[in-house]
C-alpha cells in the first residue's frame, strides 16, 4: 500500500496544521481528509463571539486559508464520518461504509458537546455551540429580549452570555460552580467574571442543574434542580465536552479518555504497546506534559490543536520516509497551553495549566481593574492570567520550564 495517502480523520485546524506539518518536513506523498462536517477546516474561537453575533457571516469569515503546499495531492472527503478503524489493515471505513486505506493516520477527531442532561429533546429552541452550523442556527435566535438560558459556566457558557447580554436579550446562567470559570480561573478571578456579568444584566444560579423542560413544540421554561422556574426562549446547553471516539471502538488503542498517544503523538494501545504509523492530534489527544508532570491529560486549550499538528507533522514524515522515530518521540512534548476570551470589554489571557494550582496570588493591579494572577502548585508556577496587562502576561512565557530531572 505504498501509494495509500497520510489520511487525516477529522477536517480541523488539528487536521489541517499536521498536513502542513508533514509538508515542511519534507513528506511530499498523497494526503486524504476525511471530515464529518460538510465545511473545509475553520477557526472555532469566533463561532462564539463576532460570527455569533454578525448576521450574514458564514464559513468565508472563519475558514483557514490553505496554503500552496496543500493545493497539490490532497484529497478531501467532507460530510462523511468515520465509523471503524481496522489497524491490522491500515483502513479506516466511513459511515458509508467505503474504505480509505493509508501509510500514516493522524486521528484529529475533535470534541462534542455534552447532551442536554433530561429529556426534552424533541423540543425546539434548544442549541449546542461546536460547529459553524451550531452558530449560524444560533445566532437567528439571539433577538431583542429573548429569554435566554445558559446551562454551564465555561468559556463558551461566558462567551455566549456575554454576545447575548450585547444583544438585548435576557440572559440566565445555570451551573453547578460557585463562581463562572471556577476550574480555570479559581474563586477569586472567577468572581469577578461573574460580577462583570451581573454589571451587563446577567443573572447567575449558582450551585444549580435543570431538572425539567416546559413547552410545546418550543422551549418555554425550564425547571430548577432548586424549584426556581425560568422563562425560556432559547436553551443552550455549555457544560462540557466528550471525545469523539466512539468510531475507535475495537481497534485496540486506549481510548479511555480520548486517545493516548507517547510523546511523538503516536497513539498507544490498551496494552500500552506503541502503534507507530497512528497518531492522534488537538483536543482529542491524551498526552503527558512534562512542563507540569508525567500524567497523561487532555487539555483544549486554543493553541494546542497548532502545537501538536507541528509535533505530529514532523513525526509523520520521519515515519514516512522510513527514519528511527523513537529518538525523536522520546524527547518528549512539552507545549505551553494558552488561552484567552474576549467578554465585554474584559480580555483574558492565561498559559499554563491554572487548574492544577492549590495556590493563588494577584501580582498585579486589581480584580476589578486590570490584573494579572499567578497560580501556583506547591512552590512550582503552573500557570498565570490576566485580565487586560497584557504584555506582563506574556512575559510569563519564558518562566515555563522542563524541570531538570524530567529532561
Amino acid at each position: 500500500m505504498t501509494d495509500a495517502p497520510l489520511l487525516i480523520v477529522g477536517a480541523s485546524m488539528a487536521g489541517l496544521r499536521t498536513a502542513e506539518g508533514a509538508r515542511r518536513a519534507g513528506y511530499a506523498g498523497p494526503i486524504e481528509f476525511l471530515g464529518a462536517e460538510a465545511h473545509a477546516p475553520y477557526n472555532r474561537p469566533p463561532l462564539s463571539k463576532e460570527l455569533l453575533q454578525t448576521e450574514g457571516h458564514g464559513h468565508d469569515e472563519v475558514a483557514f486559508p490553505i496554503r500552496s503546499a496543500l493545493e497539490q495531492g490532497v484529497t478531501w472527503t467532507l460530510g462523511r464520518a468515520a465509523a471503524s478503524l481496522d489497524i491490522s489493515r491500515r483502513v479506516v471505513i466511513d459511515e458509508a461504509g467505503d474504505e480509505h486505506p493509508y501509510r500514516a493516520l493522524a486521528i484529529a477527531t475533535g470534541l462534542r458537546p455534552k447532551p442536554l442532561p433530561v429529556d426534552g429533546h424533541a423540543l425546539t429552541g434548544i442549541h449546542v455551540l461546536r460547529t459553524l452550523d451550531d452558530a449560524v442556527g444560533l445566532r437567528t435566535s439571539l433577538r431583542p429580549g429573548a429569554n435566554v438560558v445558559i446551562l454551564g459556566s465555561g468559556f463558551v457558557g461566558c462567551e455566549i452570555a456575554a454576545t447575548a447580554a450585547k444583544n438585548g436579550c435576557a440572559v440566565s446562567v445555570v451551573t453547578q460552580s460557585a463562581v463562572p470559570l471556577e476550574r480555570a480561573l479559581g474563586p477569586e478571578l472567577g468572581g469577578e467574571v461573574r460580577r462583570r456579568h451581573e454589571a451587563h444584566g446577567v443573572r447567575f444560579f449558582p450551585r444549580d442543574g435543570l431538572f425539567g423542560l416546559v413547552g410545546d413544540p418550543c422551549v418555554e421554561r425550564v425547571i430548577l434542580s432548586s424549584g426556581v422556574m425560568l422563562e425560556c426562549d432559547v436553551l443552550v446547553v455549555a457544560i462540557g465536552s466528550d471525545p469523539n471516539t466512539e468510531w475507535l471502538a475495537g481497534s485496540g488503542l486506549d481510548v479511555s479518555d480520548g486517545v493516548l498517544v507517547d510523546g511523538g503523538l503516536r497513539a498507544l494501545t490498551a496494552e500500552g504497546a506503541v502503534v507507530p504509523d497512528v497518531f492522534a492530534v488537538g483536543d482529542v489527544a491524551r498526552y503527558p506534559n512534562p512542563l507540569f508532570d508525567g500524567v497523561a491529560r487532555r487539555v483544549e486549550h486554543w493553541n494546542l490543536p497548532t502545537e501538536t499538528g507541528k509535533r505530529a507533522g514532523q513525526l509523520i514524515a520521519a515515519h514516512l520516509a522510513g527514519e528511527n522515530c523513537e529518538p525523536l518521540a522520546a524527547a518528549g512534548f512539552a507545549p505551553l497551553p494558552s488561552f484567552w476570551s474576549d467578554q465585554y470589554d474584559m480580555h483574558l489571557l492565561a498559559f499554563g495549566m491554572t487548574y492544577l494550582a492549590d495556590r493563588r496570588e494577584l501580582v498585579a493591579g486589581a480584580l476589578d481593574d486590570e490584573c494579572v494572577v499567578e497560580y501556583h502548585r506547591g512552590d512550582a508556577l503552573v500557570g498565570v492570567c490576566g485580565i487586560g496587562m497584557r504584555s506582563l502576561v506574556q512575559s510569563y512565557r519564558s518562566r515555563f520550564s522542563v524541570p531538570t530531572a524530567a529532561v
